[in-house]
């Protein structure tokens, strides 16, 4: 068993993680930066300044819990439609961000993954993103997907265009699709599911997240804002996700 750790929902509660049940993969809509600056009478650029100070804070509790896989949904396929400044801005902290933290990310036994097609992103970028992943390439203890310019079913209609690709040059057989084949051709190949689905801020929805790979996943929301989102909400979490039934279609 973890430590102890008290929290107050009702009424003061004791609770104890079990370290054999810890999840696998935990997927984090990172959601509320803009609502947490609006609140502050601040900038929506101070909101996700915040925010990546939350994202060191739960990478390092991750990993001492024993997490595998981490999966943070920074930047979807659909937040193009935000003011320029506000993408800018977004931008130039990915790269700060990457610049400050992957040598320590890479001492600590962090692998950087990327999930989505950055492409499109500034070129600054692109190589920040793939000088991290390379960086920690070797790296076993936890793995960090940062899920950049991703959306769900433009994952979906990649693969499925890959999977043509291989059909008309026969590498593959019609009759070889299947479920495990189809995971083979999307970004978390090789990855389990995610086994909890965490969403701060009081939204409770996907927002074309992990659509495939979600299909058992538990999901837990929070009306925290992601800047306040701290070691011991994710410990909450988890907690929960100890203690829900999960059958996976079947019967106990």
């Amino acid at each position: 068993m973890l430590d102890i750790f008290k929290f107050k929902k009702d009424s003061q509660k004791e609770f104890v993680l079990d370290i054999n049940k810890i999840p696998a993969h935990i997927a984090i809509i990172m959601d509320g930066n803009g609502r947490w600056a609006k609140k502050r009478k601040l900038p929506r650029s101070m909101g996700h300044k915040a925010g990546v100070e939350t994202i060191r804070k739960i990478v390092k509790e991750s990993k001492r819990l024993g997490v595998g896989y981490l999966t943070l949904y920074a930047f979807s396929t659909e937040n193009w439609k935000r003011p320029k400044d506000e993408l800018s801005t977004l931008m130039q902290l990915l790269v700060l961000y990457l610049k400050k933290e992957v040598d320590e990310l890479n001492k600590n036994g962090v692998k950087i993954n990327v999930l989505g097609d950055i492409s499109k992103f500034p070129i600054e970028c692109q190589n920040e993103l793939k000088r991290a992943v390379k960086i920690t390439s070797e790296n076993v203890d936890i793995n960090l997907n940062l899920a950049l310019n991703y959306g769900g079913r433009d994952e979906l209609v990649r693969a499925v265009k890959l999977i043509a690709n291989d059909l008309e040059k026969q590498k593959i057989k019609n009759e070889d699709i299947n479920e495990e084949l189809i995971s083979n051709y999307i970004y978390t190949k090789g990855m389990p599911d995610p086994d909890l689905i965490i969403r701060p801020s009081g939204e409770k929805r996907l927002s074309n997240f992990l659509l495939w790979q979600c299909a058992y996943s538990e999901f837990w929301y929070s009306d925290i804002a992601w800047p306040d989102f701290t070691k011991e909400d994710l410990q909450k979490a988890i907690f929960d996700y100890q203690n829900r039934d999960r059958r996976f279609g079947g019967i106990k």
